[in-house]
């Protein structure tokens, strides 16, 4: 599935279309629509600069108690805790 943006509506934000399609991501994985991983794709950004787009927003990664809990098994199944 596509989705096209009118010309117009892309003139009015005084955005490129990759600036656009960023806002789009951040807020979709803001409100946990999407993953970390599906913005980065989508936008063909690396971790860092995902991540610097993050903090310039003010905005912080999605993690929550079952992520660290996930991490924290991962760290005891290799001998790390």
């Amino acid at each position: 599935m596509s989705v096209v943006i009118p010309d117009n509506i892309l003139e009015a934000t005084k955005m490129t279309e990759d600036e656009l399609k960023l806002e789009i991501a951040i807020m979709l994985y803001k409100q946990q629509k999407i993953s970390s991983g599906k913005v980065r794709a989508w936008t063909g950004l690396t971790v860092l600069q995902f991540q610097d787009e993050l903090a310039k927003r003010g905005l912080c990664i999605n993690y929550d108690e079952e992520d660290f809990q996930s991490d924290i098994k991962t760290l005891q199944s290799l001998d790390l805790l």
